[in-house]
């Protein structure tokens, strides 16, 4: 009698703790962990609408576009010497910033005081970009260099030389030209025209 109730007693405790281990199994990919360890795909590794995981959004793609400056126009004279045109804004009080880089690609540095331009008033001025002009062919008009009342000019003055293989920024302003005109003629130099669009 006393060995039946004792196995009885025994059986019973071991179908509850059975039950107790299915139970515990059964819930524990639920909601008590928040989900974390549960499906590896949910929220944190969410795709996002282009397909494209939200990881990846800081790919190194991200934030070059900065760096480089649209190109409007280049040209190569005076023998290695390269001009390039990066920008052309209309600026208020009516006038036109034109902007870009000069490249001396030749094995020596190089300068040109001629780039000053034939005016006397602006032979202070040196090597610049103080020679420069712009030519509106819709209009049939020469914009000649915006300067001051000294006769320096609304430009970049560049130091003595440009090194060999080095590159500078130049910038250059001009009265702006017609609102309808939208394609003028950079001149400096002997370099040949720079063509390129304004809005």
């Amino acid at each position: 009698m006393d060995l039946r109730d004792s196995k009885s007693r025994i059986a019973l405790t071991m179908l509850s703790l059975g039950l107790v281990v299915v139970l515990v199994a059964c819930g524990g990919g639920g909601s008590d962990d928040g989900g974390k360890s549960g499906d590896t795909t949910s929220e944190g590794d969410a795709a996002a609408p282009d397909g494209s995981s939200e990881e990846g959004d800081d790919s190194p793609d991200d934030g070059n576009d900065g760096d480089t400056k649209q190109v409007l126009a280049q040209i190569t004279g005076e023998p290695s010497i390269t001009l390039t045109v990066t920008g052309a804004a209309r600026e208020e009080g009516g006038f036109l910033t034109v902007e870009g880089t000069l490249h001396n690609g030749g094995g020596k540095a190089w300068n040109d005081v001629g780039w000053a331009g034939q005016e006397r008033e602006l032979a202070g001025n040196s090597f610049s970009m103080a020679g420069a002009s712009l030519t509106a062919k819709e209009e049939g008009k020469k914009y000649l260099i915006l300067r001051d009342t000294s006769g320096r000019c609304l430009c970049t003055r560049f130091d003595l030389q440009i090194g060999a293989g080095d590159t500078v920024d130049w910038f250059a302003q001009f009265p702006a030209p017609d609102p309808s005109t939208t394609q003028v003629d950079l001149q400096i130099g002997n370099l040949p025209p720079a063509t390129f669009e304004i809005r």
